[in-house]
């Protein structure tokens, strides 16, 4: 498909299946030429190496990005027994073997250790910054860098399958989750070693890789098509109450100014609509009882 080849101020949200061997910015970048985009924004970094879900913010949906960004993530992932590598995935080279004899139940049991917060030290191989550059150029160039443990959630970690020295695990977490790091401290833990064979995203807060097109199927689409396979900016903070004001309620609160309301017993963040239920933003409720604005979209491009 072809577009014009000026930037337009589409807004939505895309759900990509990342494919395998290309970063999170490319697939990004790939996606924002196909549309033509004028501003574009993903919510939540894969490797290369892995592949699956991966939302795509277009527009005045980069504004609430950050609530993807801070949901829960749902991984199936392929660890390799017996051995370790130097980036904790199958990129790296192997810096050790060891001989594997589990049984199912022993490596279930093992897995129950780690569900709940734990403390997980990011590899060196990531993104991270330190002193403004990522974390993975220093140990390119052989320099160690002391990284602080920091506490992650694993809310389910299930067994798939297991047979020889591969285990195949669905894992639901927090944000700030390496699935690398899991597999050596539960290769660690069975005392055999691990690494990182194969990883999916399968799901991202209420989205799952089912509604997601790859950038194949992109392609074949006509532009209208893949227009219409946008989700509207609020599918981001669908979560949240939802208010409608009246015209002069919305007037004054695109003008960024706080609103009260009365009988309001709504508390938080919430989703701000006006009297054609198209939508403003979100706002808080402050202090003195006013919902102050906290996102507010362009009027006519959402």
């Amino acid at each position: 498909m072809q577009f014009k080849r000026i930037k337009r101020p589409i807004s939505g949200v895309l759900l990509l299946d990342k494919p395998f061997g290309i970063s999170s910015n490319a697939a990004l970048q790939h996606a924002k030429r196909l549309y033509q985009a004028a501003k574009a924004g993903h919510t939540g970094n894969l490797d290369p190496i892995a592949t699956g879900l991966l939302p795509i913010c277009f527009g005045e949906a980069t504004k609430f990005s950050q609530f993807l960004l801070d949901a829960n993530k749902t991984y199936q992932a392929v660890f390799r027994l017996g051995q370790t590598t130097s980036t904790g995935d199958i990129e790296g080279e192997v810096t050790g073997r060891f001989p594997v004899n589990l049984s199912f139940e022993a490596v279930k049991q093992a897995m129950q250790r780690f569900i709940g917060p734990i403390s997980q030290v990011p590899p060196m191989y990531s993104a991270l910054k330190f002193q403004g550059k990522a974390l993975y150029t220093y140990a390119r160039a052989g320099v160690e860098i002391e990284r602080a443990a920091r506490e992650v959630t694993i809310h389910s970690f299930t067994l798939d399958a297991f047979g020889g020295d591969e285990l195949t695990v669905t894992v639901e977490c927090s944000k700030g989750t390496y699935i690398r790091v899991l597999a050596e401290d539960l290769g660690r833990a069975l005392g055999c070693g691990a690494f990182m064979q194969a990883l999916r995203r399968t799901r991202t807060g209420g989205f799952e890789i089912g509604q997601a097109l790859t950038l194949e199927q992109l392609e074949a689409l006509t532009p209208e098509d893949c227009d219409q396979r946008l989700l509207p900016p609020d599918c981001l903070v669908s979560g949240f109450p939802k208010i409608s004001l009246d015209r002069e309620s919305a007037y004054y609160f695109r003008q960024g100014q706080s609103i009260w309301l009365p009988k309001q017993q709504n508390a938080g963040v919430m989703v701000l609509y006006d009297e054609k239920h198209e939508l403003i933003g979100i706002g808080e409720v402050a202090p003195d009882g006013k919902i102050a604005p906290r996102r507010l979209v362009v009027q006519n491009t959402a």
